[in-house]
This record gives C-alpha cells, structure tokens and sequence, in this order.
C-alpha cells in the first residue's frame, strides 16, 4: 500500500461542517471501481462551499474489474486495508460494494455509497455540496449536525 497525503493547516473557517469522503477509483479522478478490487481510495475534505483533496491511498494487491478475485489465501486481507484506509471517513462512493465488505465499512462507521455509472469525483462533490447547502436528506444531516459523525450507525 502507498500513501500520498497533503499536509497543510486546516482553514480557519470551521463553522461550516466539512465531511471526509473516500472514493474507489482506477484513475484518481472517476468514481469507476467496485470497493472490492479497487487499486486506489481518494479522500477529500468536502463543506458545504469548498472541497480539499487529503489523500490518494494505492493498494498493491487488486483484481481485475470483472468480478473474479484473485486467490489471497495466503495473503494480506484485501478488504481489511481498504477498510483500514477509510478510518475518519463519513461516506464512501464505489460503483459495487459486496455484503461482506458493505457490512465491514458500515461497522468502520462510514456510510457506503454506489454509484449507477462512472462518474467524475468532483461531479460528485459538487452534488454533495449541493445537498450540503439545500435540505439533506436525514442521514445526512446527522453527519453533518452532530458531534460524533457516525451517529446514523448509532441508532
């Protein structure tokens, strides 16, 4: 696994809530993966009027996009790094996500997320964003208007 983070002071401006989402990708710029056999994981600090990239995370071992896993018997646990890379993450996108690994994230309390069709992560963002400033839909808002981010597992 390989790391890319930005390191910089967080802006000042913290009135509004800002969520960390996370984004199974193939190219670091769609939202084009299924969770499972994604090669990188793109998280970014999304508010209500701004977005920051933090961190690329690329995974060593992957299979290929048609749904046979490679044979990981004897090898590291997959899912659990990828679980492991979502750690303060509020939301993930993928285009597919198993039982198994669906049920893994929700117990990380990170909401998971599918996406219909590939589609550009900051596409995305800016429907978030737009969600963000509207009127969220109910599990948003406890995302959002609550002091422990995960409160919608919670319940």
């Amino acid at each position: 696994m390989r790391r890319l983070q930005v390191i910089e002071a967080k802006p000042e401006d913290t009135a509004a809530k800002a969520l960390k989402i996370a984004f199974a990708t193939q190219d670091l710029h769609r939202v084009d993966s299924h969770f499972g056999s994604a090669p990188a994981i793109v998280i970014y600090e999304v508010g209500p009027t701004d977005a920051r990239f933090l961190e690329a995370v690329q995974f060593d071992q992957v299979s290929n996009q048609d749904g046979h896993h490679i044979d990981d018997t004897e090898s590291d646990d997959r899912i659990g790094a990828k679980v492991a890379a979502l750690t303060g993450c509020a939301m993930l996108f993928s285009l597919a996500i198993g039982g198994v690994a669906a049920a893994r994230v929700v117990n990380a309390k990170v909401y998971p997320l599918k996406l219909p069709a590939p589609e550009a992560i900051t596409d995305v963002i800016g429907r978030i964003q737009t969600m963000m400033t509207g009127t969220p839909p109910p599990w948003m808002r406890k995302l959002l208007y609550h002091d422990n981010a995960t409160a919608f597992l919670d319940e």
